[in-house]
C-alpha cells in the first residue's frame, strides 16, 4: 500500500489495487478516512516543523545579541570600576595637595598680615623683600591653578561616570527586552513541539487502526475454516497446466504495500489494469493462460463479483469447476484465487499474496 512521506507501514492491498477507481466498502472507507487524516496530520507536522526552524533561528539570533550585549555591558562595568579607582586615586592626590596648600595658605596668611611697608622695614635688605613678595605671588598662583585643576578633573570624571551609567542603563534595558523576546520564542517553540507531538500521536493511533484492519484481511485470507465463496466462470475451453509451476509473468515485478489507490510503488499496473503480484493480477493471468479472455479492470477482489455480473460472466456459489476464479469477499478487499481442481467440498487453488507478501502459493480450501 502506498503511504505518505514519513508514515511507514507494512501493508498490502489484498487481492490487488485496481489501476482505475473502484467502489469503496465500509472498511475501506474507514481506512481511507484514517489515511486522509494522517495525510492532514503529516502536512500539519511539516508546517509546524518549518515554523519550529524559524523559532529556533530567532532564539539563536537573540542569544547571539544577548551575548554580544553582555560583552558590552561587561566592558562598561570594567570602565565604571576603572573610573571608580581613578576617582579614588585623584581624590587621594587632591587631599594630599590640599594639605600642602593648607601649609602654604598658613604661610601666606602670616606673611600677608604685614603691610608692604612693614615687610620692607623688617626685611634685611631690598632683595629679601623682593624674594618674599615674589614667593607670595607664586603661592597664590599655585593655589589658584591647583584649585582649577581639581575642579577640571572632578568635572571630567563625573561626566565620564554619568555617561557610563546612562550607557549601562540603556544596555541593561536592551538586554531585558532581548531576554523577554527570547522567552516568547521559547514559549512558541514549546507550543509548536507540543502540537507536533499531538499530531504524531494521532497519526500513530490511526496507523495502529489501519494495521488492525489489515490483520482482519489476513485472517480472512487464511482459509483455515469453511467460508463462502463466489465462483466466476469465464467462457471458453480451459487448458490444463501444472500448479507446481509458477509462470506468472510479473513474478519479479514490483510489489506495493500501500492503501492508496493506484500502483505507485513501482508495482504496475500490469496489462490487465491491476497492481503486480496481487491476487487479482495473478487471477487475470491464470484465466488468460488457460486460453480465455482475461478480466480487465475489475477492481479489488471483492468487486469482481459485481463486475463479472455486469459483464455477463456467470457467477456461482456452489459446484465449482477447475478454471473458475474463486472470490472471497471477506476482509477489506477480498481475495481472488484460481481453482486448479475440486475434491468434494474442497478446492485446490493457486494464488498470489495470500500471506500479504506478494508471493505465489497453493492451498486446499473448504468452500461450504
Amino acid at each position: 500500500m502506498h503511504l505518505p512521506v514519513l508514515i511507514v507501514l507494512s501493508l498490502v492491498v489484498i487481492g490487488g489495487t485496481a489501476f482505475q477507481s473502484v467502489r469503496a466498502d465500509s472498511i475501506q472507507d474507514q481506512i481511507n478516512a484514517l489515511q486522509r487524516e494522517n495525510d492532514a496530520n503529516q502536512s500539519a507536522v511539516s508546517d509546524l516543523q518549518g515554523q519550529a526552524v524559524s523559532y529556533q533561528d530567532a532564539i539563536a539570533r537573540l542569544n547571539s545579541q544577548i551575548s554580544l550585549l553582555q560583552g558590552q555591558i561587561n566592558d562598561n562595568l570594567a570602565k565604571q570600576e576603572a573610573l571608580r579607582v581613578q576617582i579614588a586615586e585623584k581624590q587621594a592626590q587632591l587631599e594630599q595637595q590640599k594639605r600642602a596648600l593648607s601649609e602654604d595658605i598658613k604661610s601666606m596668611y602670616v606673611n600677608g598680615s604685614m603691610s608692604t611697608v612693614e615687610m620692607l622695614a623688617t626685611s634685611k635688605d631690598l632683595s629679601h623683600f623682593v624674594d618674599a613678595e615674589t614667593y607670595r605671588g607664586a603661592v597664590q598662583t599655585k593655589i589658584q591653578g591647583t584649585l582649577q585643576d581639581i575642579a577640571k578633573i572632578q568635572a571630567q570624571l563625573k561626566s565620564q561616570k554619568d555617561q557610563v551609567a546612562v550607557l549601562l542603563q540603556d544596555q541593561q534595558k536592551q538586554q531585558g527586552d532581548l531576554a523577554s523576546a527570547r522567552a516568547q520564542q521559547n514559549s512558541l517553540l514549546a507550543m509548536n513541539e507540543s502540537q507536533q507531538s499531538a499530531y504524531n500521536a494521532r497519526t500513530k493511533a490511526n496507523q495502529s487502526r489501519i494495521s488492525d484492519l489489515i490483520a482482519e484481511q489476513l485472517r480472512a485470507n487464511s482459509g483455515t475454516s469453511p467460508s463462502g465463496y463466489y465462483f466466476l466462470r469465464f467462457p471458453g475451453a480451459v487448458a490444463a497446466h501444472s500448479a507446481s509451476v509458477n509462470d506468472y509473468p510479473y513474478a519479479n515485478a514490483g510489489f506495493g504495500m500501500s492503501t492508496a489507490p493506484g500502483c505507485v510503488d513501482n508495482d504496475g499496473p500490469d496489462r490487465w489494469g491491476y497492481c503486480t503480484r496481487q491476487c487479482v493480477s495473478y487471477a487475470a493471468w491464470a484465466v488468460e493462460r488457460s486460453g480465455r479472455s482475461a478480466p480487465t479492470y475489475y477492481g479489488n477482489a471483492r468487486d469482481w463479483v459485481s463486475a463479472a455480473r455486469r459483464e455477463g460472466v456467470p457467477v456461482f456459489t456452489s459446484n465449482p469447476q477447475p478454471g473458475d476464479v474463486a472470490i472471497s469477499t471477506a476482509g477489506t478487499w477480498g481475495h481472488a484465487m484460481y481453482v486448479e481442481k475440486v475434491s468434494g467440498n474442497q478446492i485446490y487453488v493457486s494464488q498470489y499474496n495470500q500471506a500479504l507478501n506478494g508471493q505465489y502459493s497453493t492451498q486446499w480450501r473448504t468452500f461450504n
